[in-house]
C-alpha cells in the first residue's frame, strides 16, 4: 500500500506544503514574505502574521497539485525546529489540528535533517540520483555552517560546525552594509560574476579541526569599507562587483577548505552540499572542481530543494514513518537544536 506524506514548513519566513507518495514528490508550494525586503531581515511577528495568511491556501493548493484528498494521507510531517517560535508555532498548530480530524499519525522534523535528506526526494519513480551511506554533507545557510557525517536518515553526526556566525549571514550582513537589497547573498552572487575576486584581500580564520568561523570576516569586510569610503565616499559603487567577487571567493574558500580536511580524515568521497547557500554558484563550482580535482562524486540538490521547503520535510517524514517514529501531540516546538 502505497504511504502518502503531507509535509509543512514554517520555521522562518516561507510557508510551503510538499505531498510525497513512496518518496516521489506530487507537489511542492512555498508562499515567500516580501514584507521583510523593507526591514533588511526576518521580523518575527510579520512572518508568523504572514504564515497564519498562508497556511490553509498553502495546503490546500499542494494536495490539489498533487491530486490526493486529505483522507488519501498517511501521515502529516512538519517542522518541529528549530526556527523562529511564532513561525513554528503556525506550522506546529495546524499539523496537530490536522492530523488530529483526520485522526492519522504526526510526525515531527528537525529542520536540520531536512536540508540533508532534501538529497532523498525523488521526482520520479526511476530517479536514482541520491547519495550512498555514508556520505559527507556540508549544510549551509543563514543560520547554520556544518560538516555532517550521514551514516543513515536518522544517524547523522556534526563533525564541524561554526563557532559564530553562519556562512549565509555573513553573506548577508555584507550586502547589507553595501546598501545591496534583502536577501543580500544572491544579489552578491549575481554581482561578484562580473568582477574580480582577487581585487581585495580579506580575513580568513584559522580554527582548529573542521569548525568554522565568519565573524572576522565580517569585520575585515567593515573595516575596509571604512577605510576606503574616508579616502573616496563613492568607493562602493564604484567597486562594488569586486567587493562582492572577493567577498564571495573569500567565503567559499573557507568553506571548501575545512570539507577537504573532513574528507581527507574521513576517506569519504561521496560529497553533498545542503542549504540555501548551496545555490550559490560559486559554491557549485567550487564543489565541482574539487569532484574534478580529487575524486569525489558530489551532489548538488537541484535549486527548488536548497532553500526551505516542505519537501524536505515530508521525506524525512516518510522515512520516520516506515520506522513508525510518531510525534505525541503535547509535544511543543522548540527555537533552537542540534542534529
Amino acid at each position: 500500500m502505497s504511504i502518502t506524506i503531507l509535509g509543512i514548513e514554517s520555521s522562518c519566513d516561507d510557508t510551503s506544503a510538499a505531498v510525497i507518495r513512496d518518496e516521489v514528490m506530487l507537489s511542492n508550494v512555498i508562499a515567500s514574505q516580501a514584507v521583510h525586503e523593507a526591514y533588511g531581515g526576518v521580523v518575527p511577528e510579520l512572518a508568523s502574521r504572514a504564515h497564519q495568511q498562508n497556511i490553509i491556501p498553502v495546503v490546500s493548493e499542494a494536495l490539489k497539485r498533487a491530486g490526493v484528498t486529505p483522507e488519501d494521507l498517511s501521515a502529516v510531517a512538519f517542522t518541529r525546529g528549530p526556527g523562529l517560535m511564532g513561525s513554528l508555532l503556525v506550522g506546529t498548530s495546524f499539523a496537530k489540528g490536522f492530523t488530529t480530524a483526520l485522526n492519522i499519525p504526526l510526525v515531527d522534523v528537525n529542520h536540520l535533517q531536512a536540508h540533508v535528506m532534501a538529497h532523498f526526494i525523488k521526482r520520479s519513480p526511476d530517479d536514482n540520483t541520491q547519495p550512498p551511506f555514508p556520505f559527507l554533507c556540508l549544510l549551509v545557510s543563514g543560520g547554520n555552517s556544518q560538516i555532517i557525517k550521514v551514516e543513515s536518515y536518522n544517524e547523522m553526526t556534526v563533525i564541524g560546525q561554526t563557532i559564530d556566525d553562519a556562512a549565509g549571514e555573513a553573506f548577508d550582513k555584507c550586502a547589507k552594509v553595501m546598501g545591496l537589497p534583502y536577501p543580500g547573498g544572491p544579489v552578491v552572487d549575481r554581482l561578484a560574476k562580473e568582477g574580480n575576486p582577487k581585487a581585495f584581500a580579506l580575513s580568513k580564520p584559522h580554527i582548529p579541526g573542521f569548525d568554522y568561523s565568519f565573524s572576522g570576516l565580517k569585520t575585515s569586510f567593515l573595516y575596509l569599507l571604512r577605510d576606503k569610503i574616508k579616502e573616496d565616499p563613492d568607493f562602493i559603487e564604484k567597486n562594488k562587483c569586486d567587493l562582492c567577487a572577493s567577498l564571495q571567493t573569500t567565503i567559499v574558500d573557507i568553506l571548501m577548505d575545512k570539507l577537504y580536511k573532513a574528507v581527507k580524515q574521513t576517506g569519504i568521497k561521496h560529497v553533498a552540499v545542503a542549504g540555501g547557500v548551496s545555490a550559490n554558484s560559486a559554491v557549485r563550482v567550487a564543489f565541482e572542481d574539487y569532484a574534478r580535482k580529487y575524486g569525489w562524486t558530489v551532489y548538488l540538490p537541484p535549486f527548488s530543494f536548497t532553500t526551505d521547503n516542505a519537501a524536505m520535510v515530508a521525506i524525512t517524514g516518510y522515512y520516520k514513518y516506515l520506522d513508525k517514529e510518531f510525534c505525541d501531540i503535547v509535544k511543543a516546538p522548540f527555537a533552537r537544536v542540534e542534529l
